[in-house]
């Protein structure tokens, strides 16, 4: 199972607009943080998780010429707002694309991209739209995407709901502040977990660094990749600072799970 970090910045993205700090003047290309999404390919199916609005480069530069099926975390714009690069999917495969995730984010993409999901919206010849078919999910139930088996779980960030899913050995989980003891239970074994840490001080609706790592320590992954970072932590600095089998995700990085 090959799995690639599309994007690991927080809502701002690193650099962030009009700032001189030193990590948004970096020269490592590791510094560079467009908004969170990954990748998932297994069994010869590739899912794609959010869609944010650096996605078409994002999918350019993985190379990317195929999404067999999408899920969504939550509704806020920075996981959201790539929506219209869905269109070349279905357009190429001449079919709707599925798109999973909590019933609520679903709903609001309804009412947000009206033009794609109003049935009486339809393009003008020889123009076209994203064709998505919607499929909400509930945590906790076990549901077949693409073919690939996999598990929502719920979380609380800040007053929205946001999923995390589990696929086979890996875990991905963004946007969280904390890990409530009765989805612990379905995090055990993992040998890769991509966890959310915003930065080293604490933030009321994401994991802090100090946070995830002992979060982390405590699940007892194998290996543990941060994401979602911003500004306030350069790639190299942070790698030097983090404990062994924890190590802050970058762009376009890809990992093997067992």
């Amino acid at each position: 199972m090959r799995f690639t970090f599309l994007g690991t910045g927080t809502s701002f993205g690193v650099p962030q607009i009009g700032c001189e700090c030193a990590v948004c003047r970096s020269s490592d290309p590791r510094d560079k943080r467009t908004r969170s999404a990954a990748l998932l390919e297994v069994g010869g199916r590739t899912i794609l998780i959010d869609t944010p609005p650096e996605l078409r480069l994002q999918l350019l530069a993985a190379g990317i010429t195929r999404v067999d099926a999408v899920l969504y975390t939550h509704e806020h714009a920075d996981h959201t707002m790539g929506i219209d690069d869905l269109r070349i999917f279905s357009v190429r495969q001449r079919q709707p694309l599925p798109v999973y995730g909590p019933p609520e984010t679903l709903e609001r993409l309804r009412t947000s991209f009206r033009y794609i999901f109003d049935d009486a919206m339809r393009p003008y010849e020889g123009t076209s739209k994203p064709t998505l078919e919607l499929h909400p999910i509930e945590p906790g139930q076990p549901v077949e995407v693409a073919g690939v088996e996999l598990l929502p779980l719920a979380f609380r960030h800040g007053h929205l709901r946001v999923y995390g899913y589990r696929i086979g050995s890996l875990a991905y989980i963004t946007d969280v502040k904390a890990i409530p003891e009765a989805e612990r239970r379905h995090l055990r074994d993992l040998d890769v977990l991509a966890l959310n840490s915003l930065w080293w001080r604490p933030h009321p609706t994401h994991l802090s660094i100090a946070e995830a790592v002992r979060t982390a320590q405590e699940l007892g992954a194998r290996r543990t990749f941060l994401t979602h970072l911003t500004h306030e932590t350069g790639h190299a600095a942070l790698a030097a600072e983090l404990p062994e089998g924890i190590a802050p995700a970058y762009d376009g990085l890809v990992v093997e799970v067992q």
